[in-house]
């Protein structure tokens, strides 16, 4: 089944080259089918890539995916255009009064500052609290994970002597849900960051670890009682988006290091290899399938549902 985007996103264009199944919004319209209905709120600067690497991934579902784009009302980003933002992407008084099967937080560029030093904190966190009441559950990455782990399990981040940068592989911490089916015993996950969570802690506020890297430390975790997923690191990341961000680093003078095992021969001319994708397509068909065996057919029952 195709995902929903909105008419006229640029995305369409590139996501139609790669063959992803997409329904445009108007004849979505005219189909009697209880679409799963995603509120991806993108925290990324780089915006119109991240639709595009979510697109691709639930495009590979064989449900009907509404995807609706949310941004902050408080702060502006700097790398897209206002009117961009206006034609594509909600806010949360526009979907005060509306429900959805799941809100995705991606990452953003903000991990080095306290929670509470984001300019936008305040409502992000009043984002995450409406949530309770009108998203059946959430899903992190990166940042986006650490934000929901501090908001709803008060866990905290901790500071790295250096960015972890690069390709790591995950082993498996725990196979017992349908969330990890099919995955391999050791799987890569790209990773960019300079923070981390304390694998005892995670654990400490009863959550479940998923999979876990002896360099890069816990990439998975989940919340058993509600089903919300937090995944640390990039699954959903390009095959160049790690080598973009060592290019634009190192072309502004900083003092970058390679990203591990991640360029051939760590000659960074050399194009690097997707090694991760078939994990990102099973991951995230894995958590559509279990979101839609799980979640209301009539989302409005929410708003009566039992606080997290």
């Amino acid at each position: 089944m195709p995902i929903k985007v909105p008419d006229s996103l640029p995305a369409l264009e590139v996501l139609a080259k790669e063959g992803v199944d997409l329904i445009a919004e108007n004849a979505a319209q005219h189909q009697d089918i209880r679409p799963l209905r995603l509120l991806l709120l993108n925290l990324m600067p780089k915006k119109k890539d991240t639709e595009i690497q979510f697109a691709r991934l639930f495009g590979n579902s064989p449900l009907q995916i509404d995807m609706l784009l949310m941004t902050t009302a408080s702060y502006t980003p700097r790398n897209t255009e206002p009117a961009y933002l206006r034609r594509f992407y909600r806010q949360l008084d526009d979907v005060r009064d509306d429900y959805f099967d799941a809100l995705i937080v991606t990452g953003a560029p903000v991990e080095t500052l306290a929670f509470d030093a984001v300019q936008y904190w305040p409502e992000l966190q009043e984002i995450l609290e409406w949530s309770k009441t009108h998203c059946f559950r959430r899903l992190g990455i990166c940042w986006g994970a650490q934000v929901l782990m501090k908001q709803f399990h008060g866990l905290e981040k901790y500071q790295m002597p250096e960015k972890l940068f690069g390709v790591f592989d995950h082993q498996l911490a725990s196979s017992s849900g349908r969330l990890m089916q099919g995955f391999t015993d050791s799987f890569p996950m790209p990773v960019s960051r300079y923070t981390y969570n304390k694998a005892d802690e995670i654990r400490g506020a009863g959550l479940e670890i998923l999979a876990q890297s002896e360099l890069a430390g816990v990439g998975m975790a989940r919340c058993p009682e509600t089903g919300d997923l937090y995944v640390l690191n990039h699954l959903e990341y390009d095959a160049g988006t790690l080598g973009d961000e060592y290019h634009r680093d190192a072309g502004e003078g900083l003092e970058t290091a390679l990203p591990q095992h991640y360029f051939p021969e760590d000659d960074p001319q050399q194009a690097p290899i997707n090694r991760w994708r078939p994990f990102a397509y099973l991951l995230m068909a894995n958590w559509i399938n279990d979101l839609y065996r799980d979640t209301p057919y009539d989302l409005r029952v929410l708003g009566s549902l039992s606080e997290i």
